[in-house]
């Protein structure tokens, strides 16, 4: 397997840890919440053995790279600008770019807004969805109502913070579980709770082993990143959606034309509330749409050779 080799960049403004491995065209690979490079640990050996240069990063708020206090500081436009200063810094014009959960706004706005820098684009778990007519947490609370959704629980600052970073290795077991395709869901799980007494962790289930996928330094590696870096650069990210959409005004209903796959597990809980009914419409030169069966919403990790088949399976057709 190829070597994994880490350095730091300068890209827009901030110092940015990346993984990467290989040599060849550039594919960029972005991990979403709460997450790492390390989510992509099955997917840089694999394209770099078929003969690409694969970089992960830990995105802004993450891991090793910088933290900016302010929470302005994480809309989509300075995400996709970490993602185009990457690619100054590797001397790279274009790249493909690769995007899970949180990755996969960053890669479908990367697409979107840079054409010209990312001619072909992955969205894993989140299909693309353009801008729309209503500001986002307005929206939430018309579907939620007086129930919880953690969404709309993560937006005030230091609330998740407080309770996520308690024991932070109970959150990430409990959480990467529970998403997981091993949970075997029940309806109690899916009942409605309300607002003002429910937290985030509440129903998480956590399990009597790790599943097969996760192995005990994997679940090490990702509680030692957050026990140092915190939980909350990443949920800044979250805090910024009605920022983003104030600042996507222009983009109302635009599409993303470059060439594109959607990967997403059969048992995903993304799929309740983010459904991929409408892909094809929002991304008409979608090449496939890929459903693994029995992946839940860690998709790239849970099922990691049948994403990577269909990753370079898409990669060589362009």
């Amino acid at each position: 397997m190829p070597e994994i080799t880490h350095r730091t960049i300068q890209t827009n403004g901030i110092n940015m840890h990346i993984a990467e491995a290989g040599s060849g065209p550039l594919v960029v690979l972005c991990h979403g919440w709460p997450e790492s490079w390390y989510s992509w640990r099955h997917q840089l050996g694999a394209l770099a053995e078929a003969g690409y240069h694969a970089v992960a990063p830990d995105q802004r708020g993450y891991g090793k790279t910088d933290k900016p206090a302010a929470i302005d500081q994480y809309t989509q436009l300075h995400l996709v600008g970490d993602i185009v200063g990457l690619l100054d810094a590797l001397g790279e014009e274009t790249a493909v770019i690769v995007g899970h959960d949180w990755g996969a706004p960053v890669a479908w706005n990367s697409a979107l807004l840079r054409p010209d820098r990312f001619p072909a684009v992955v969205g894993m778990s989140v299909p693309y969805g353009p801008r729309g007519d209503f500001k986002p947490t307005d929206g939430l609370k018309m579907v939620f109502g007086e129930n919880f959704f953690y969404i709309l629980y993560f937006q005030e600052p230091g609330v998740a913070e407080a309770e996520l970073e308690a024991d932070v290795t109970a959150t990430i077991r409990k959480l990467y579980f529970s998403a997981s395709g091993d949970l075997v869901r029940t309806e109690e799980m899916a009942a409605p709770r309300p607002a003002a007494t429910t937290k985030f962790m509440d129903g998480m289930v956590d399990p009597e082993a790790l599943p097969a996928w996760l192995g005990q330094r994997d679940l090490e590696y990702f509680v030692g990143e957050f026990e140092a870096a915190g939980f909350r650069g990443g949920l800044n990210w979250y805090r910024n959606i009605d920022r983003n959409w104030d600042l996507m005004g222009a983009w109302r209903n635009a599409k993303v034309t470059v060439p594109a796959l959607f990967i997403t597990g059969e048992k995903d809980p993304v799929r309740g509330f983010a459904p991929e009914a409408t892909i094809r419409q929002n991304v008409p030169n979608l090449k496939d749409l890929v459903l693994v069966p029995g992946a839940g919403h860690w998709v790239q990790q849970e099922r990691p050779d049948e994403v990577n088949a269909a990753l370079i399976g898409f990669l060589k057709g362009l």
